[in-house]
């Protein structure tokens, strides 16, 4: 049974990517920080575990990702944490700039990086990290947010070349306008009519089914994308 790590597992995309790998056979890990509780309660529901670090602070990643490797090697990672801190890059202070790159830059490579060479000594790995639509096509007052998912990017491209020779696949998932609390609560639906052709939001199960496949054997052969799921955005 292949082990796969879930970086913010308890948001709504993550804990749909968790429920998929789980139905795919992986012991799922669930990770959460600010949502340690839900995160825990998941991991209980799945029949998987979950850990509790902040991916911002590179030694507590590194120890939280030791201690986890204990047991054996971690085949599967899905950086899925993320925050907004919304503003016009003409307001926008420091910390806002370096606390959104922090959890999505920092945190994929704090988690990536000590479980790469166990990884590739499988010979059969998947890293899966979740960027935006944004990164792609920007979005007014998320200049800290597409740097941060644009980033990514740049990084599973890179990281793929290296990983590609030891059976490890890296892609990037861009979701567009999904279906949750915060994007009901800002996001009007004539708005989501006008944005995206599919005249809908997506469903964090569709996300899911994607995340899924490229952690399958099924996609062995795709490595250094980034493939949007966004209803036809350009």
């Amino acid at each position: 049974m292949r082990r796969a790590l879930v970086t913010g597992g308890a948001s709504p995309i993550g804990a749909a990517i968790c429920r998929a790998l789980a139905r795919d056979g992986c012991r799922v890990i669930v990770h959460g920080h600010a949502n340690a509780a839900a995160a825990a309660a998941l991991a209980v529901e799945i029949g998987g575990e979950h850990a509790t670090f902040d991916v911002t602070d590179h030694g507590a990643a590194q120890r939280a990702v030791d201690a986890l490797l204990e047991p054996g090697p971690i085949q599967v990672l899905v950086h899925n944490a993320g925050i907004h801190d919304d503003v016009p890059m003409a307001a926008m202070t420091e910390a806002q700039w370096r606390g959104v790159m922090a959890v999505s830059l920092d945190g994929f490579f704090h988690v990536a990086r000590p479980l790469l060479l166990p990884m590739m000594g499988t010979r059969n790995g998947r890293i899966v990290a979740m960027s935006s639509v944004s990164a792609i096509m920007g979005n007014r007052g998320q200049a800290n947010y597409a740097a941060a998912k644009a980033g990514l990017i740049g990084a599973v491209r890179a990281l793929s070349l290296e990983c590609a020779p030891r059976g490890v696949t890296v892609n990037a998932v861009a979701p567009g306008l999904i279906d949750s609390p915060a994007i009901a609560a800002t996001v009007l639906p004539e708005t989501v009519r006008q944005l995206v052709p599919a005249r809908r939001l997506g469903r964090a199960e569709e996300v899911a089914e994607l995340v899924a496949f490229l952690c399958s054997d099924r996609a062995a052969y795709i490595s250094g994308q980034a493939i949007s799921i966004n209803g036809g955005m350009a």
